[in-house]
C-alpha cells in the first residue's frame, strides 16, 4: 500500500518549524483507530508520529483534527496521561488535510497483547483497572476555563440535548434502505424515554474524552498505570461523569462486554470502579448509572451506524454484523439497569 502522507512535503513543513532537518526515515503505519493515519518516524535523530484523517476526508475531519491538537496543547502540564504535542498544522494544503506530530508513546494496548509481568498476575491487573479511573479522574478535575478551552463544547443544556440528538442520529440512518436493524434493538425507544424522564437536573461542567475505555488507553511497561490515553476525536466539553459512565458501559459484566482484556481474572467489578472514581472527585455519583444507560444508547446508536452502511454495502458486512450485535447488547444492558 502506498504511503497516504507526502513525505517531501511533511519535511518541507518540519524544516519550516525548525523541526530537524534532512529526510524523513523509517517511516511506519501504527495501527490504532479504525479511520485516522498515524505514521512513526525518525528524522534527524528524533522520534515522531503523524496523525491526520484518512484519505476520504469525512465532513468534520479537519476541524476534528484542530480540536485533538487544541486539547492535547492544552494538557501540557497537568498530570493527565496524555500523548505530548510536538506542533499542529490546522493548514489543509500543506499534506490535503490538518495534522500534528506527537511524541511516540512508551506503552502497549493492552486489549491487543498483555504482557508479562501483567499477564500473570491478577494483582497487577486489578490495578491497571484502577489507573484506567485515575485517568479521567483527573482529567475531569481540570480547570477547562484555565485551560484555555472555553469553547470547545457547548455546555448549555447538555444532558437535556443528549438524547434527542442521538434519537435523530438514529433516525437519519433510514437514508439506507437495505437497513432492517431497528426491529433487532431491545426497546430503544423506552431507553430515550427513561433518560428523558430521568435525568440530573444539573452537572459540573468539565472535559470528557468521549470514547473512554480500555481500547483507547495505552499502559506502561514498568508499572499497572497509564501511559497514555489516546484517539481523542471525541472529545469536548460537558458532563465528564459521561466518559465513567461509558466505561461502565462497556466493562465486561459476566459474558458480555465490548472490550476486554486477556485474562480477565483480577480487573476490578463496575462498582469499585464507580468506588475509585468517588474518592477523587466533588462530583455527584448518585445518579451514576443514568449515565451508563446514556452511554450503552449513544455508543450503540454510533456502532448501529456502521451497520446501516454495511446493509447498503458501504463497509464490511462482517464488521457490521458484529456491531450490530455489540449494539444488541449495549441496550441489553441499558435495560437491566433501568428495569
Amino acid at each position: 500500500m502506498s504511503n497516504p502522507v507526502d513525505l517531501a512535503a511533511l519535511a518541507a513543513w518540519m524544516d519550516s518549524q525548525g523541526l530537524g532537518s534532512g529526510p524523513i526515515e523509517n517511516d511506519v503505519r501504527l495501527a490504532g483507530g479504525t479511520q485516522n493515519i498515524l505514521l512513526k518516524f525518525t528524522r534527524a535523530g528524533g522520534a515522531y508520529v503523524l496523525r491526520r484523517p484518512p484519505p476520504v476526508l469525512r465532513a468534520n475531519s479537519n476541524e476534528t483534527m484542530r480540536r485533538e491538537a487544541r486539547m492535547l496543547a492544552a494538557l501540557k502540564d497537568t498530570n493527565v496521561p496524555h500523548p505530548a504535542l510536538i506542533a499542529a498544522c490546522p493548514d489543509e494544503t500543506v499534506l490535503g488535510a490538518a495534522f500534528y506530530l506527537m511524541e511516540p508513546i512508551d506503552g502497549y494496548n493492552p486489549t491487543t497483547c498483555l504482557p508479562e509481568p501483567f499477564a500473570s498476575s491478577p494483582e497487577l491487573r486489578h490495578q491497571m483497572g484502577l489507573s484506567l479511573v485515575d485517568g479521567i479522574a483527573a482529567l475531569g478535575a481540570q480547570d477547562y476555563i484555565a485551560l484555555g478551552l472555553e469553547g470547545l463544547g457547548k455546555v448549555d443544556n447538555y444532558l437535556e440535548r443528549q438524547v434527542g440528538r442521538w434519537k435523530a442520529q438514529l433516525e437519519s440512518y433510514a437514508e439506507f434502505p437495505e437497513w432492517d436493524g431497528l426491529k433487532d434493538l431491545p426497546d430503544i425507544d423506552g431507553v430515550g424515554r427513561w433518560l428523558e424522564e430521568n435525568r440530573p437536573r444539573t452537572f459540573q461542567p468539565g472535559i470528557l474524552h468521549g470514547d473512554y475505555h480500555l481500547a483507547n488507553v495505552m499502559y506502561r511497561f514498568d508499572a499497572p498505570r497509564l501511559a497514555a490515553i489516546v484517539d481523542w476525536e471525541l472529545t469536548t466539553i460537558g458532563d465528564p461523569l459521561l466518559d465513567l459512565g461509558w466505561l461502565l458501559a462497556t466493562w465486561p459484566e459476566g459474558s458480555t462486554g465490548t472490550v476486554s482484556v486477556t485474562p480477565w481474572e483480577g480487573f476490578p467489578s463496575a462498582d469499585e470502579l464507580v468506588a475509585h472514581y468517588a474518592k477523587q472527585t466533588t462530583r455527584d455519583l448518585s445518579q451514576i448509572h443514568w449515565y451508563g444507560v446514556l452511554a450503552c444508547y449513544k455508543l450503540g446508536i454510533i456502532l448501529e451506524g456502521t451497520y446501516a452502511r454495511a446493509c447498503a454495502g458501504k463497509a464490511p458486512k462482517a464488521t457490521g454484523d458484529q456491531l450490530h450485535a455489540s449494539t444488541i447488547g449495549l441496550l441489553q444492558r441499558a435495560n437491566r439497569w433501568i428495569s
